[in-house]
Parts: structure tokens; C-alpha cells; sequence
């Protein structure tokens, strides 16, 4: 029997994935263990194994190609098995379906989904931020009954990271409403609906379970988009051939004075859309020939012209660099953030790393110094070494500290499990071998979670000072600068010093600021004194 395989989640905070490479091709036979595919994933990419037997049937996510978590990745069956039941079942998931296959798929799909009546709109909860899952409707700005235009608020909802005004894209009358304030509801549950003051919706309202919303309005887009272009404005160019334009189009294109003639579109049937006019830009002849007109009106005056053009070149963005972005900007707009500054004298600490490197097969950093002290820092101020949670403060009895390792694509954390029981040279060892398999994207997850406490290093790159966002669910951070020689005062003479800056980023909900000072003290003593990191 055929077995249906779906993008896996290979990492805690993955929500898609892109199929990197594929180690097996449609037809080929699978045994159990076999490597299927290299997938990345937001943190590595990683090899993905069969947990079945069988003949490759179909491959749902082409190499290169992007899909979230749980979309249908392949299929695995005995040879020659139809699967044709499993792939339409699966065919809404899919998102690369042209627009009339969609439309029908969706279609037949929700075959007992009533029909959406000429000029009524059925509104969702919006996903108003990267990691909203669901919604509350804090106040409805409009009741049953009001008329509504295209930019009036309509309600103020209240998101995972802030409560947000929502705007109608449509004009009409609100007919119903199926969140009240203070409800809460999943994403794309049943929101509003608006239309044609008097239309009948109780078949909407009442036949339409929140979790087939999203559907219809898909079938409800794609039946517009079709008939849109039925709509379109037809024009004429010089040469008597015909140009489709919506409305839109032609209005920003009138606003700007461009003619459309001279607009390529991207839309179906070579339509003109917005996106076409406002990235539009005019031939360098007819440029040049209006610059003409004015010159030659004007008095002679010498101008400067700049050589080049102006442009933007578009990158994807990696799982990697999103992953980021979510997990950075969660940390920084939740925990209250302060930092914490102090000079460091590390003379000591370049005697003992010279007396220790010149001991055969061994290496030490001084990054490696800095995460050996802040472990047995922390050791003193369980305070740090906390979590903060709605209902309790989590004190972690074991320290484990993460290293943040650039890479291409991005940042990665890898972690030292019970950083406080190495010595200085087997966090030396351990800290080069993950940045290794950081750089070679082989890191596991197992190896990139459960830090309690992280050290961030730009010393390397001359960066004397800096600050670091909090890796959740830290508490705090430890930005490392760069030792510089400089004039220092030792027993009331000036002489020639080596100093380093750190900085501790602390989450005020749990570490006060008398906790945070304390905590840099007892890591200056140790750093400023290495023989008591070796007791």
C-alpha cells in the first residue's frame, strides 16, 4: 500500500523547507534508511531518510523548490500502484497549480460549500504578524448593518505581539459578523461579511465551517481573477494591436503620464497590472526628447549627468535568514532589553593563553577563556541563568552555553551541554568542531538547542564594542569587543595596557540590573586573574 510522505520538521522552529538535492529519482526503489533527499531546513541542511520500503511513485517538491511543513513531499508504494486517489487528495496542498486547474480543484474540493452570492465578500482572520497562529477581536469600529468602504478600520484585533487596526478592501455594507469582541479564533476563521446591502448570507453564515473559509475564498479569488480579465480595459497601440489593462493600471498610468503602449505586462493574457506601472520605466529615447524640449526653452546651462541607472537586485531569502529575522525580532519587541558595559584588563589572560599554547597539541582562544568564565560565573549568579515563562521563572541547575558562529547564510548557536564541567581546552576542541560543522551546514538540532546562556564575539574583527539581541529563552547575552593596546594606570603610573569591552544584554524580567553587575564583577576576576579557572 502506497505510503504518503510530507515535508518533515526537521528543526523546533522550521516551518518550511526547500529540497536541496534529491538522492533518488521517480522509479527508483527505496529501502528502509535510504537517503532521499537533502533538505534545508532554517538552521542546516540535512539528509532525510526513508523509514520505508518501496518504488518512488511520485515526488510532490522539486529540487529548488520551496513548501511548508507537512505539504506532500512524495510517495512510496509497490510498483505500478495508482496512487491517482492520494494525489488528488493532496492536490489543494499543492502551490504551483495554474489558476484554472486550481479554481477547479478547489472547486470539486468543496462541492458542498454553498455558493457565494455576485458582489459579497466572506473576510477571514487576517495573519497580521510572521507568527500569528490565531486572533482576538479586541473591538468591532463597524456593526451589522453600517456601511463599509474600501480603507475604513473595521475592527482592532489582537495579535501574539500587538493589538492592530484592520482595514475592509472592499466597499459594501457589513451584513455579518462571526467573531464578537473578545472572541478568539484561528487564523482564516470566518471574520466578517460584507456585500450589497439586503443580500441574503444566512447559506454563508450557517453552512460554513471556519476551517473551509480559507477555501472558499480561494475559489472565490480565483473565479475574480478570471473574470478580471474579461474586465480589463482594452486599448489600442499604434500599430493596431490590442492591450489589456485593469482599471488600476490605467489610473496610476494616467496619474504618472505613461502610456501604456509602452508597458509590458506580466499578467494572464499579457494583462498590465500595478506592479507593471509602478515598475515601469520610461525608454531613454523619449526620456531624452522631453529633456530636449526643456533645454532648448531654457538658457544654456552645463548639467551634471550621472552615469549608471538606478536598480535592486532580489535575493531569496534562506530558511536560515527567516528563521533569524522571526526569532531575532520575537526576542527584541518581548523581553525588555538593558545592557551593561565593563573594561576588561586582560595581561594576565595573554601570559596564561602564550604558557598554555606553547604546551604540544593544545589550542586555546580567548574566546574560549570568556565562555570558561562565564560558565563559572553563572555557577555563582543562578539568577542569569534563567528563563522567563507567562505563569513561572525557570532557574536551569545545569549551565550550557552557546556560541554564536557566523556563517554564509546567516548565524548559528551551536551548544556546550554542561559548559561548567570542561576545562579550557576541551571547550576549545568542542567550540572548533561545531563552528566547523556550523560553516558545512551539518550541524543537527540536537546540537543547536538548549542553550541557557550565550557569548557573542566580534573581537576578531577589530569591533572594540557592541551590543547583542537576546537568544530566547536566555536571559542574557555576553557581547565580546576586541583586546586594545592602550595607556592604562596601574599603581599611579601610566603605562601600556591590553583592555577588553564586554557587554551583557539582560532581559529585565528576570535579571535586575544589581544581578547583572554583579555577574560581570565575578566574570572580570576570573578573566583578570586565569589561574582560577584552572583549580
Amino acid at each position: 500500500m502506497a505510503t504518503v510522505i510530507n515535508m518533515p520538521r526537521l528543526s523546533d522552529t522550521m516551518e518550511e523547507g526547500v529540497v536541496a538535492k534529491w538522492l533518488v529519482k521517480k522509479g527508483d526503489k527505496v529501502s528502509e534508511g535510504d537517503i532521499l533527499a537533502e533538505i534545508e531546513t532554517d538552521k542546516a541542511t540535512m539528509e532525510f531518510e526513508s523509514f520505508y520500503d518501496g518504488v518512488l511513485l511520485h515526488v510532490g517538491i522539486e529540487e529548488g523548490e520551496t513548501a511548508p511543513v507537512d505539504q506532500l513531499l512524495a510517495i512510496i508504494g509497490d510498483e505500478g500502484e495508482d496512487i491517482s486517489d492520494l494525489l488528488n487528495g493532496n492536490e489543494i496542498s499543492q502551490t504551483e497549480t495554474p489558476k484554472e486547474e486550481k479554481a477547479q480543484e478547489v472547486s470539486t474540493a468543496v462541492t458542498t460549500a454553498p455558493a457565494i452570492p455576485d458582489g459579497v465578500e466572506v473576510i477571514t482572520m487576517p495573519r497580521l504578524s510572521d507568527t500569528m497562529e490565531e486572533g482576538t477581536v479586541a473591538t468591532w469600529l463597524k456593526k451589522v448593518g453600517d456601511a463599509v468602504e474600501e480603507g475604513d478600520i473595521l475592527a482592532e484585533i489582537e495579535t501574539d505581539k500587538a493589538t492592530m487596526e484592520f482595514e475592509s478592501f472592499y466597499n459594501g455594507t457589513l451584513l455579518y459578523i462571526g467573531i464578537e469582541e473578545g472572541q478568539t479564533a484561528p487564523v482564516d476563521a470566518l471574520l466578517a461579511i460584507i456585500g450589497p446591502a439586503g443580500t441574503d448570507v444566512s447559506g454563508l453564515k450557517d453552512g460554513v465551517p471556519t476551517t473551509a473559509t480559507a477555501v472558499i475564498n480561494e475559489v472565490s479569488k480565483v473565479e475574480k481573477e478570471k473574470a478580471s480579465v474579461a474586465t480589463d480595459v482594452e486599448k489600442t497601440t499604434a500599430s493596431g494591436g490590442r492591450i489589456f489593462a485593469s482599471p488600476l493600471a490605467k489610473k496610476i498610468a494616467a496619474d504618472k503620464g505613461i502610456d501604456l503602449s509602452e508597458v509590458k505586462g506580466t499578467g494572464e493574457n499579457g494583462r498590465i497590472t500595478k506592479k507593471d506601472i509602478e515598475s515601469f520605466t520610461p525608454s531613454a529615447t523619449k526620456a531624452s526628447a522631453g529633456q530636449e524640449v526643456k533645454e532648448a526653452s531654457a538658457p544654456a546651462i552645463q548639467t551634471y549627468t550621472p552615469a549608471g541607472e538606478e536598480g535592486f537586485e532580489e535575493v531569496k531569502n534562506s530558511q536560515m535568514r527567516k528563521a533569524i529575522a522571526r526569532s531575532l525580532a520575537g526576542s527584541k519587541f518581548t523581553a525588555p532589553h538593558y545592557y551593561l558595559t565593563i573594561e576588561v584588563n586582560m595581561g594576565h589572560a595573554i601570559a596564561s593563553r602564550k604558557t598554555i599554547n606553547a604546551i604540544p597539541d593544545t589550542k586555546v582562544s580567548f574566546n574560549d577563556m570568556v565562555v570558561k568564565a562565564c560558565a563559572m560565573a553563572l555557577r555563582k549568579h543562578p539568577q542569569v541563568n534563567t528563563q522567563w515563562t507567562d505563569t513561572v521563572m525557570k532557574y536551569a541547575k545545569h549551565i550550557a552555553i552557546g556560541v554564536a558562529v557566523a556563517v554564509p547564510d546567516g548565524l548559528v548557536v551551536p551548544v556546550l551541554p554542561f559548559t561548567d564541567q570542561m576545562s579550557l581546552t576541551q571547550i576549545g576542541a568542542n567550540v572548533r568542531d561545531l563552528a566547523g560543522k556550523a560553516r558545512n551546514k551539518k550541524l543537527t538540532p540536537q546540537e543547536m538547542s538548549g542553550s541557557t546562556f550565550t557569548v557573542s564575539n566580534l573581537g576578531m574583527f577589530g569591533i572594540h564594542e557592541f551590543t547583542s539581541i537576546i537568544n530566547q529563552p536566555n536571559s542574557a547575552i555576553l557581547s565580546v569587543g576586541a583586546i586594545v593596546e592602550k595607556p592604562v594606570v596601574e599603581n599611579g603610573q601610566i603605562v601600556v595596557g591590553n583592555t577588553m569591552k564586554v557587554t551583557l544584554a539582560c532581559d529585565h524580567r528576570t535579571v535586575d540590573g544589581a544581578t547583572g553587575a554583579q555577574f560581570l564583577q565575578t566574570l572580570k576576576q576570573y578573566l583578570e586573574n586565569p589561574v582560577t579557572m584552572l583549580a
